[in-house]
């Protein structure tokens, strides 16, 4: 059969205008495929049992800028002062020899705190290292640092994410001991979330590791006789919370707060403010929170020997949730590595950490200031969005909690908090030998 010329061009021509599509499409199908490839060696790789170094890793161990690059980081605690050394900028670098720790290993830990035991199936979040950009932390020592805390007491006074941090020193330094039943809690009180504080004792050694649960530092009451029905509890901006007495005398006081000062645990649920006898139902949250920091640097002024205390403030810890929050669908569960480029802590993050520091900064360039440091871990944990409880805090009894209720606040231990307790513990040793070189002299 003959095909006139022009049928056979128009033929032609349709079918080179469809090979461009087919060609596009084998391209896509093929991209998808290796996309799918790397990401499904990557699940295998990180959500089996972790072993050896993976040198897919290697280029997340950021060294900061170029100009860093050659020079020589020194021991912090070899020099006098801090030696030019932000211990606060710096980067995550991958530790072989990190968890510090294992949580089937620690009997103080919260179930809501154990994300591995609860089904969490990765664990890469567990072996990012804090290194500042100029110099080197010590080694946590825990049988030095029980050492230095003989016949002391070491506080955290604040809410959850400090109660978080408690039981990541708990792990850190029990793991030292070798008779574990010789830490016990003096009054009997299981390691349970509730209302109220924990005193845990390190009988070898003679000291305790307290946790005080006081989410505002300051003092939440009955409002004053006579109020609006609206109104069902109040902060008294100019008192402190009421265990404040069974703080007072810590060798070492670590505050926390933040988490608390917000709409949804302040007004919505009928919690104003009061100074004096007057309560203040036009008074912003962040003008409060502010004056329950003022609050507490004047209790630490008029009630605590900083010659004999050391005080610690530990700025906010930042949250992770994207696409809402934790009412309404927020989530973090798909985060397995930290940040690399700009932070995608909530605006919350930054707003309370502004309110603290501005009211801290001030008062440390004032005349006569009060003596404390600050545990500045909002940048560094800004970067650490896959650190967090996210699914993985109900128990292993009951699984993964629902995809839309996330807790992305709480943090997996092991993990970032043990970097702050690093911190901690870093401060910790600089001020004890400060004093031991001034009572030399």
């Amino acid at each position: 059969m003959n095909v006139p010329g022009s049928e056979l061009c128009h033929k032609f021509k349709r079918l080179r205008l469809f090979e461009p599509s087919v060609g596009v499409l084998g391209f896509v199908l093929v991209a998808f495929c290796v996309v799918c490839g790397f990401f499904y060696l990557d699940y295998g790789r990180g959500y089996g049992k972790f072993s050896g170094r993976s040198e897919r890793f290697v280029w997340l161990q950021v060294h900061g800028d170029n100009d860093d690059r050659g020079v020589k980081k020194f021991d912090f605690l070899e020099r006098n002062g801090d030696g030019g050394c932000d211990l606060f900028e710096g980067d995550w670098v991958w530790d072989d020899s990190y968890p510090l720790y294992e949580s089937r290993d620690c009997r103080f830990l919260d179930q809501g705190f154990r994300c591995s035991e609860n089904g969490r199936p990765d664990s890469f979040y567990t072996k990012w290292r804090w290194q500042p950009r100029k110099c080197n932390l010590p080694r946590f020592d825990a049988k030095l640092m029980l050492e230095k805390l003989r016949n002391k007491r070491l506080v955290f006074v604040g809410d959850s994410i400090g109660r978080n941090q408690w039981e990541s020193l708990m792990c850190m330094l029990s793991s030292a001991v070798s008779d574990q039943d010789s830490i016990y809690e003096v009054n009997g009180s299981p390691i349970t979330k509730h209302k109220g504080y924990l005193v845990y004792k390190f009988k070898e050694f003679n000291c305790t590791l307290e946790y005080y649960r006081a989410p505002f530092l300051v003092l939440q009451t009955r409002p004053p006789p006579g109020s609006p029905d609206r109104i069902k509890t109040t902060l008294k901006l100019d008192q402190m919370d009421w265990t404040c007495s069974k703080w007072r005398d810590a060798d070492v006081l670590v505050f926390n707060t933040g988490h608390w000062w917000n709409f949804e645990k302040t007004i919505r649920g009928g919690c104003y403010f009061q100074e004096g006898s007057e309560v203040k139902l036009e008074m912003a949250i962040e003008d409060a929170h502010k004056r329950a920091i003022e609050t507490a640097l004047q209790w630490i002024r008029n009630e605590v020997n900083t010659n004999k205390t050391q005080v610690v403030f530990r700025t906010f810890a930042p949250v992770h949730f994207r696409g809402g929050d934790w009412r309404n669908g927020g989530s973090c569960h798909l985060e397995t590595l930290p940040e690399l480029g700009p932070s995608s802590a909530t605006p919350e993050t930054w707003s309370q950490f502004k309110v603290v520091s501005d009211v801290l900064s001030a008062h440390s360039s004032a005349p006569m200031a009060t003596d404390f440091d600050v545990l500045n871990i909002t940048h560094m944990t800004s970067r650490r969005k896959d650190g967090h409880a996210s699914l993985y805090y109900l128990g292993s009894d009951i699984g993964p909690a629902p995809v839309h209720r996330q807790d992305c606040s709480h943090w997996c231990l092991p993990g970032i908090p043990d970097s702050w307790n690093v911190l901690l513990y870093t401060l910790f040793l600089k001020h004890e030998a400060n004093k031991d070189r001034l009572s030399m002299k």
